[in-house]
């Protein structure tokens, strides 16, 4: 592992159409990590465990080809332009309603059928990380106004910083996150079910059966969401609870406690078989706890390369899903003339036995 921060580019292949997709090597103290164009990837993430063993701990594929098949999974994407679900597709904008494309059961996921995760995104080289960039354009997948994203990756003391930044030249909504899926015992070391969680909030966003948020902030106290003490995962994943069910485990977001655009704690996993630690802090609003429900085997690419339920965990730091419709929850809506910026960090660490 580097002491300082140092950067290196590869060719990483081409997409259907030939376009090509460069990989970067992003290396400092204690963490190494590669993020690829082709939709602003994270595809892995290289950290020591409580013995020194090092390990890719970040879902993904040992190929683009992997990628390019899997159109459901989102591993290590930056989603956009709105992450998460919109009612129905449709929002409205100072009276204006648009209709975004249908791509989960009645809901628009993620930005529509082709989100930012499946496009190549331009790359510069910055210090320690890299600057990934992407233009989309008025109309673009039925959202009003061109689009301008830069997202920053950078590595320093065993952390991956996430910096976004967006500004837009007609009224507009935006989400982005990062869609990694963590396990830090290891890509294909068993399940997250034993890993040990804690979410720093009172209160989460119930939803619908269409995984919809019902408006509501309902306190985590006596339910199997309450992960204020640092809970095992897979302890109480099976309960007798609507909401459990609903999503076959865990696939919501959580209020986090202090101001919008305050650093604050978002997360915090242990996984005892390797001592490794995963703290996310981010100044966004929400986080989403997803446990890999959908996760199912399916193979993919060349390798053969497939994933089962709970393989991994995702922590989406964002704001509220279907945010457009719900006036009470933080605005998503980004005007000509503002930027939005968010910062999201993971850092990595050990505990002793």
């Amino acid at each position: 592992m580097a002491a300082h921060g140092s950067v290196t580019k590869a060719a990483f292949g081409n997409t259907s159409d030939g376009t090509p997709v460069d990989i970067y090597t992003l290396k400092a103290d204690g963490i190494e990590a590669q993020v690829m164009t082709y939709g602003a990837r994270v595809v892995s993430i290289k950290t020591p465990d409580r013995d020194g063993k090092v390990a890719n701990v970040v879902l993904g594929y040992s190929g683009l080809d992997g990628y390019l098949e899997d159109k459901t999974t989102y591993f290590g994407a930056i989603v956009g332009r709105y992450g998460n679900r919109i009612a129905l597709g449709k929002f409205s904008i100072d009276g204006h309603q648009y209709q975004v494309p249908v791509n989960n059961n009645a809901n628009s996921l993620h930005g529509g059928t082709v989100g930012f995760d499946k496009l190549v995104w331009k790359a510069r080289e910055i210090a320690d990380g890299v600057e990934m960039t992407l233009v989309s354009k008025d109309g673009d997948q039925g959202y009003p106004g061109t689009l301008t994203a830069h997202v920053r990756y950078t590595v320093h003391h065993g952390a991956l910083r996430i910096d976004y930044s967006t500004t837009t030249d007609k009224p507009t909504v935006v989400n982005l996150t990062n869609h990694s899926y963590f396990n830090l015992a290891g890509d294909g070391k068993g399940t997250i079910l034993d890993h040990e969680m804690m979410i720093p909030a009172d209160k989460f966003t119930p939803v619908d059966a269409g995984l919809i948020p019902t408006g509501e902030l309902a306190p985590v106290e006596g339910t199997p969401f309450d992960f204020r003490k640092s809970t095992v995962i897979g302890k109480r994943i099976h309960d007798d609870n609507e909401q459990l069910k609903i999503a076959g485990g865990y696939d919501h977001n959580w209020v986090l406690r202090g101001q919008n655009g305050e650093t604050k704690t978002a997360a915090r996993v242990y996984d005892p078989s390797s001592g490794r630690v995963l703290t996310v802090t981010t100044t966004e609003p929400g986080v989403q706890f997803y446990s890999g429900n959908f996760l199912d085997g399916t193979k993919f690419g060349k390798a053969q390369e497939g994933h089962m339920k709970n393989a991994a965990l995702c922590l989406e730091t964002q704001h509220f899903p279907d945010s457009p419709n719900h006036p009470s929850f933080p605005t998503t809506e980004l005007k000509p003339g503002e930027t939005r910026h968010s910062t999201t960090t993971f850092t990595f660490t050990t505990q002793a036995k």
